[in-house]
Formats: structure tokens, sequence, C-alpha cells
């Protein structure tokens, strides 16, 4: 089958485009710009292919619905929620690595993302697609997760869902590599005050936020709110989020680790430890989620672990597993990876 990128120069798009290379069913991939007005070689406009020129195209719908079964879009914030509209009207697929239509509330959006929402009557036809836990097939709009959600969320889901935590005890310190604040240069990711340092970054004000407390409510209507602090690391890539949590007084650590056993037991990506906790070691390069668990018996908290690759699992990696669901491929294709070793 074609597919269609919309948006190849950022690091979400330039890792979907080398993931879908690998993918069997995909024969072809068509690269469009939203900002092109001429067809334009790939190296020409993306230092990461120096030798590749593929053609990236001005974007075209009509074209893009012609030539294509399915489209990514891998923009930023702002452009799907004005260009997805012909899509969505032909009924055609989209996977959506942005975060136009992951909040059903506009309001909400107004509010976190400082842009105009899309149309309420869109949003609610979008999916938002946990990719291992929601099941995209028959879907047409897929709301790909973002990754500090990704990494929360997968952490969160077993104990959340089976009610065995106190909902208002929810803290989570989330830290990240320098490539999820994306190719834009500021001064938090110039090389002198990332090397060698640690940066609490947008505390109590993440977008992020909104989106992980939305799910943790379709699992469990009680929950309220989030503590949720970010933290830029000097990494390339990946995310670790450390989440405590208080148990109910009834609970005891044989039923957390039967949520966990039970919701992961057939799962392709999320290996989950009761013995040690994971590094982002060793998830970076792969679409893997590792989670481990300590329990403090003095206090009755979990403390959860929760790692990915942010820019493989958290965006482009996950995007294509929602793909291969939504098409019924085998789930791993295109996603047989290696970690990076050293």
């Amino acid at each position: 089958m074609q597919v269609a990128i919309i948006g190849i120069t950022g690091y979400a798009g330039s890792t979907l485009y080398e993931l879908l290379k690998k993918h069997s069913q995909v024969n072809q991939i068509n690269l469009y710009g939203h900002n092109l007005s001429k067809p334009t070689q790939l190296n020409q406009i993306n230092d990461e292919f120096s030798y590749d020129q593929h053609l990236v195209f001005p974007y075209d719908e009509n074209a893009i619905i012609k030539d294509n079964d399915a489209v990514f879009f891998a923009t930023p914030a702002g452009v799907t929620s004005k260009m997805a509209k012909p899509f969505i009207k032909a009924g055609f697929p989209v996977i959506d690595l942005s975060g136009d239509y992951r909040l059903k509330d506009p309001d909400e959006y107004v509010k976190w993302y400082q842009k105009e929402p899309a149309e309420l009557s869109d949003l609610q036809k979008a999916q938002y697609c946990l990719a291992d836990i929601d099941d995209s097939e028959g879907a047409k709009y897929i709301a790909n997760p973002g990754c500090y959600a990704t990494a929360v969320l997968l952490g969160l889901a077993p104990v959340v869902k089976e009610d065995l935590i106190d909902l208002d005890s929810i803290v989570i310190d989330a830290k990240s590599g320098l490539s999820g604040a994306g190719k834009s240069l500021s001064d938090s990711s110039h090389f002198v005050m990332a090397n060698e340092n640690l940066q609490v970054y947008k505390p109590h004000e993440h977008k992020h936020i909104p989106e992980i407390v939305q799910k943790l409510q379709v699992w469990n209507k009680n929950v309220q709110n989030i503590e949720f602090m970010t933290t830029l690391v000097p990494l390339n890539k990946g995310i670790m989020c450390t989440m405590f949590v208080k148990l109910k007084s009834n609970i005891e650590m044989d039923k957390v680790q039967h949520a966990f056993d039970s919701l992961y037991a057939n799962s392709k990506f999320v290996h989950v430890s009761m013995d040690e906790l994971p590094t982002i070691k060793s998830v970076v390069g792969t679409n893997e989620c590792h989670v481990g668990l300590s329990f403090n018996s003095s206090n009755n908290s979990l403390m959860i672990v929760s790692v990915i690759d942010n820019m493989i699992k958290g965006a482009a990696g996950q995007a294509i597993q929602n793909f291969n669901h939504l098409f019924d491929f085998e789930e791993t294709d295109g996603l047989e990876l290696m970690h990076v070793l050293p």
C-alpha cells in the first residue's frame, strides 16, 4: 500500500519515515510539506537525510486522497486542526501525531495550546488510541497520544482501571531527553545550558496534563487531577516517568501485580518487572515500554517507573502500531527494533 507523511522536517516525521521503510506492507511513502510551494528533494529541507533525494511535494489533499491509502500528520500543533477536515469528510484514514485532536473539549485545547481548536463535530469523530490498550481497528481518524502521556498512562492504567489507589494521591516526576523539545532552538536546549544540567520546565502547565487526566477519567470517572512535573535532562532521547501513588488500605501487592499481569499479559511491547526498575537505556531505539514497581510498606505507597523512547514509542512507533491495528496488519510490523548499544 501507499502512505503519505505530511511533515518531514521534525524529529517525529523523520523517525516515522525511517520506520515505515521497514514495513512489509508499505511499498511507497509519499512525502508532503505543508509549507512548500514546489517539489523539493528531501536532502534540501532536512539535513538528517543528506543523501536522500526523495521528492517532497507541496500539500495537496486531493492528490493525497487519490494516491494513498492513509496519511500521517507529523506537524506542529495548530496545523491538522485546519488541514484535516477534507480527510474527515471523505472518511479517509488519518493518524495524527500532533495534539490537535487529542482533547475532546475545544475550550481545554485553547487553554493549554493557545491555538484555535478543531471543530467540535470533527473532534467527536477522532479516536484517541493508546496503542497497547485501545483498539484502533475501524477508526478513521486516530489521535496518536503524546510522549509523556504514553509513558504515564501505561504506568498508571492497571491501578486506575482496577481502582486500587487513592485517586487524589497521583504524583508524577517526568524526565525527558532534549529531542522532546523539538528542533527549534531555545535557551534551555542550548548546549551550554543543557549539558551537565537538569531543568524543570512548565511546572503545572505542560499540555500533556489534560490529555493524561482525560484518559484517566475514561478509566475511572472519579479522577480529578494529578501532580505533574517535567524536567529536561541532557540525553538525546528517552523519557522516564516516576509515579507515586497511595494504595487503598485494603489493597495488597499481589492484587497490584495481578492487575499489571492481566492488562499486559499479551502485550508485544509493554514489559513489567516486580524485581527491578527500568532504565532509559534499555528502551532507546525501540517501541517498548518498560515498567518497574517498588512498594513502600511503611506508608503504603507504590512507586511506578515507566520508560520509553519518546520519538518511537512516544510518537512515530506508536503511530505505526495504531496503523497496524487499523489495517489489521501484524502489530510488530515495522517495529522489530533493537535498543541502541552500547
